[in-house]
């Protein structure tokens, strides 16, 4: 059996956090409730080498009782990590692209920073320029180093996880897969009337993907990026953790239960008991 805890969008820098002493805080807590896993669904800085900092050491905290897992969110892509670099296996804490058992169950974790091709939008008469232009004018993604087009990363994104979906089915494991986008229409809001809105929405993820997941019959999807909290929710068969920690301060102020950072991300924390 397995205790998992389930995070992502803990965003340390924008919330202007006391990192060691945050990681301090959160190591007791993950030891103390005798969690056996952490996973992380992406976006803990702005910038790829420190979130592989943070994600090392803390690691190096929780061993040998508890294990960490992360993915890349789109603010970690800012800067830090080229393309390849995010494309490739970092250390044994980077889950992208991977299929990681978890002992003594019948689960594997299938990680993939995953991304989008502008399919959420409803919005008439923009093309892949408009929405590519928008992008590097208001989006902070238009930062990131990315050698190819948004469609073509998305096809990566649903290759791969085919690939991994395939090998779990044929050794006949269950899957908790794990992305930082959006993979599931239902987690959208849609406002037609605002073009504004609806571009943000074409960068939010893709629909394609749940799709995917339905077909492979996949157990439990962790994600985040949307900065809405969710309770869990079963789709078609499939239960969807998104409860990220988002922004605590003004003009955002997207905290909802705690009273401070390290009580809201105990309080966005999930947990899910795998056998």
């Amino acid at each position: 059996m397995r205790k998992i805890a389930m995070t992502s969008d803990n965003h340390f820098d924008v919330n202007q956090v006391a990192v060691a002493q945050t990681m301090q805080q959160q190591v007791a807590y993950l030891l103390a409730n005798h969690y056996t896993d952490y996973l992380i669904a992406g976006d803990l800085f702005n910038g790829f080498s420190e979130s592989v900092a943070f994600v090392e050491e803390m690691a190096w905290r929780l061993a040998p009782t508890c294990r960490l897992f992360f993915i890349a969110g789109n603010h970690d892509m800012v800067h830090g990590a080229d393309f390849a670099t995010l494309q490739g296996s970092v250390d044994s804490y980077y889950a992208h692209q991977k299929m990681i058992d978890f002992p003594d169950t019948d689960y594997v974790l299938i990680g993939n920073n995953g991304w989008y091709d502008y399919r959420f939008a409803q919005v008439q008469g923009k093309t892949t320029a408009d929405f590519l232009k928008w992008k590097k004018t208001y989006w902070i993604d238009g930062r990131i180093d990315q050698p190819l087009s948004d469609q073509r990363r998305m096809a990566l994104v649903l290759t791969n996880t085919k690939i991994l979906l395939r090998r779990a089915q044929v050794q006949h494991k269950k899957v908790l897969y794990m992305t930082h986008f959006v993979p599931q229409e239902f987690y959208i809001t849609h406002v037609p009337q605002v073009s504004h809105w609806e571009m943000a929405n074409g960068m939010m993820g893709l629909p394609q993907l749940a799709t995917l997941l339905d077909r492979s019959q996949v157990d439990y999807v962790l994600f985040g990026h949307t900065h809405t909290k969710y309770p869990p929710r079963q789709i078609n068969g499939t239960t969807y953790f998104c409860q990220p920690v988002g922004y605590g301060r003004q003009p955002h102020a997207e905290w909802k239960f705690g009273t401070n950072f390290i009580s809201e991300w105990q309080a966005c924390l999930q947990t899910l008991i795998l056998k």
